[in-house]
């Protein structure tokens, strides 16, 4: 009897021995996950009872991304509402992590700043506007942006804008003035200065919209845009030099649906855009977000599985998650994580793929002071 019960313990402690490591790699994953995710949030303030909280702890979202206006509402604030409460905000939020996370934030310059000069901050004009003044112009507002956002907490800026003005009329980017110039080499110089005067206040800059928004007619915040008859290679050219340079910490991809790389995808999901073309003709090692899943060009054309599938297949690193798009859900974090799980389980999607991906968005991280 005293034989049996010694089996039966001895073959209870292998078997336990035995899925520990599997427990370890399932909490490794699940933080690679969330080391994935850029999420939205409502609020000024947040605390221990903010949906914001349990996602960073528990869920281990490495990544946020902040507001001014509130979509599903249409109301101002909804982040953003003075430098004392951001600041604030910034500092709640950093104490949540275990680790350092990323606060994004749209500062571009022009109608594109969530933080703004009516609720305080500095104003800073459009890049066309800063690019037509000239390159200390724009050294100049870029240095301004940067302390803004170092004082105020935030270390990751969805800007400068690399695309191209191709399309003076495009009612989404050379209509808003947010491209520096028709001239790439212009761009380039441009998102240069950009780039370096964040990196110097400990800010790691984003190119977008790869693989180039400037020369479309429509707006992918509301659908599908389409240029593959009025894209030009010559798009291409600002992010082909500023890689060569090594300087580039992020990339964002656009959501159009651009024919002369894949006819299917939106470049956002699309392997052909992210993987083939930018990471291995392109040579691109950093991190590759994706422009905001709630956008119409997404949401209203594919179901949300097929989306994190193709957005995480194609080799996306960030999956903006921003949350602020037609509807709000608290649950959002939560349902994506499972939904990724379910993805490796099914052998979709590896762990390799997803750990590769969080890896890169970590040695970012690392280039913040």
């Amino acid at each position: 009897m005293k034989r049996i019960s010694l089996l039966l313990f001895s073959c209870f402690l292998l078997a336990f021995v035995g899925l520990l490591p599997l427990s370890a790699q399932n909490n490794d994953l699940r933080r690679d996950i969330g080391e994935m995710l850029l999420v939205g949030f409502r609020g000024q303030s947040v605390d221990k009872n903010s949906h914001i909280y349990r996602d960073i702890t528990k869920y281990h979202v490495g990544s946020v991304i902040l507001f001014e206006r509130d979509g599903p509402t249409g109301k101002r604030h909804r982040n953003v509402a003075s430098p004392s409460q951001l600041k604030r905000l910034c500092a709640q939020l950093q104490s949540f992590s275990d680790g350092k996370l990323l606060i994004g934030i749209d500062q571009e310059g022009g109608l594109v700043c969530r933080m703004r000069k009516v609720d305080g901050f500095p104003a800073v004009p459009s890049p066309k506007y800063c690019a037509e003044a000239g390159l200390d112009t724009v050294r100049y507002y870029a240095d301004l942006t940067a302390r803004m956002l170092r004082e105020a907490g935030v270390n990751f800026d969805y800007a400068p804008v690399a695309d191209v003005d191709v399309n003076p009329d495009c009612p989404i980017i050379g209509k808003l003035g947010r491209s520096f110039s028709a001239d790439t080499t212009q761009v380039a110089a441009c998102c240069r200065i950009w780039l370096k005067s964040l990196a110097a206040s400990g800010v790691v800059g984003c190119l977008k919209h790869f693989p180039g928004h400037g020369s479309a007619t429509g707006d992918t915040h509301e659908g599908l845009v389409d240029v593959t008859k009025t894209w030009k290679p010559c798009e291409l050219a600002p992010y082909r030099k500023l890689i060569a340079e090594g300087k580039v910490p992020a990339i964002m991809v656009a959501h159009v649906i651009n024919g002369k790389i894949d006819p299917v995808w939106p470049a956002s999901l699309s392997r052909a855009t992210v993987t083939d073309l930018l990471r291995k003709k392109m040579g691109y090692k950093g991190v590759i977000v994706t422009d905001d899943l709630a956008m119409g060009a997404i949401i209203n054309q594919y179901d949300y599985e097929t989306v994190i599938f193709q957005a995480i297949d194609a080799g996306n690193d960030l999956l903006c998650l921003s949350n602020n798009g037609k509807a709000y859900n608290p649950e959002l974090v939560p349902q994506t994580v499972e939904i990724i799980l379910k993805l490796v389980k099914e052998g979709r999607i590896t762990a390799t793929q997803i750990h590769a991906s969080a890896e890169r968005v970590r040695a970012m991280k690392r280039m913040l002071k």
